[in-house]
């Protein structure tokens, strides 16, 4: 999380060491923790309450919304597109087969 290697570590723990001094070493590191619990507690707190307040929710889901009837969009554009070319198939095989049949009726007489 914070990039932080093993040598640097052990650098800031000697000095903490050297500074605070063994007997308010653990009191000082215990203190450390309950601050930075409390910190991210108050993170977390601000940041869901501040989601709340603008609707993050609402906003994801009208989101999901929009994109979902784009795809619904694209794929009707998609099937008018392949009926009309499928017609169009359609009218051409009449048309031949037409031509063909009056072909043949034209030959046999």
């Amino acid at each position: 999380m914070f990039d932080i290697s093993f040598l640097e570590f052990s650098l800031a723990a000697v000095v903490a060491l050297l500074v605070i001094g063994p007997e308010r070493l653990p009191g000082a590191l215990r203190t450390a923790g309950l601050w930075l619990g409390r910190l991210r507690r108050s993170y977390y707190h601000v940041k869901t309450e501040i989601e709340r307040e603008i609707g993050m929710d609402d906003v994801r889901r009208q989101l999901h919304n929009e994109q979902v009837m784009a795809d619904v969009r694209r794929v009707e554009r998609e099937v008018q597109a392949f009926g009309a070319g499928a017609v169009e198939d359609l009218q051409v095989a009449a048309g031949a087969g037409g031509a063909e049949s009056a072909g043949a009726g034209g030959a046999e007489s």
